[in-house]
């Protein structure tokens, strides 16, 4: 299956400068300011994680958590996410993470700050910052955890529901994954329901560690 990236540098308003490696792109990530959403942030929450490795994985946004420490993937979809890697023999640090919005969008409800989905114009905005770090990680598989983050690189037709765990053809890298945001799973009520997803979630890990692992690109995901 080939999609067509929703974003790219074509389409990307206010071009980044060019910059030579992560560190350097979280710096400049650090002030930006390119929507409206750094003004209730406390921070940019930009990617962390092995900049080397053949494995990125993106999600949609921060959240609460996320935006308080300054770092991704640390809340309660976090745990999961790091719960889901280690039963598929991934470690995390091994990883790269991310998010296509780099600040933490949210609406009041008396003291609690409750995630908002971010719209298109927030994530063209920001896309241009998710382009450089795939450019410099360049890395071999791109796990996309739900359905910002699939629509962002692989279309706005593109289905996590009707094509999750399915490697689809896309010109970010060799490998493209997409499957259910850790998020999501918390969210279900029923507990066999989300067992059942969080398996899934496990099995489509693996199928990934199993597909970088016969590339031979990185042999401590054998």
């Amino acid at each position: 299956m080939s999609m067509t990236p929703r974003y790219n540098s074509s389409t990307a308003a206010k071009p980044l400068p060019v910059l030579s490696t992560v560190e350097e792109l979280r710096t400049a990530a650090s002030v930006c300011k390119r929507c409206h959403l750094w003004k209730p942030a406390t921070q940019t929450v930009f990617g962390e994680g092995d900049a080397t490795s053949p494995i990125m994985l993106i999600g949609e946004q921060p959240g609460d958590r996320e935006d308080t420490e300054g770092r991704p993937f640390v809340g309660p979809a976090g745990r999961l996410l790091a719960f889901a890697l280690e039963r598929a023999r991934i470690d995390r640090e091994d990883v790269y993470v991310t998010n296509v919005v780099k600040h933490f969008k949210f609406e009041l409800r008396g003291k609690r700050r409750l995630h908002k989905k971010p719209n298109s114009e927030e994530i063209h905005a920001c896309f241009p910052w998710l382009e450089s770090e795939i450019a410099l990680i360049q890395p071999d598989t791109i796990v996309c955890l739900g359905a910002t983050a699939a629509q962002a690189l692989l279309g706005a037709a593109f289905r996590v529901t009707q094509d999750r765990g399915e490697f689809v053809e896309s010109p970010w890298c060799r490998l493209v994954m997409a499957t259910i945001h850790p998020s999501a799973l918390l969210r279900e009520r029923d507990a066999e329901q989300r067992e059942r997803g969080i398996s899934r979630l496990v099995d489509d890990l693996t199928k990934v560690r199993k597909a970088v692992s016969s590339l031979g690109e990185s042999p401590r995901l054998h």
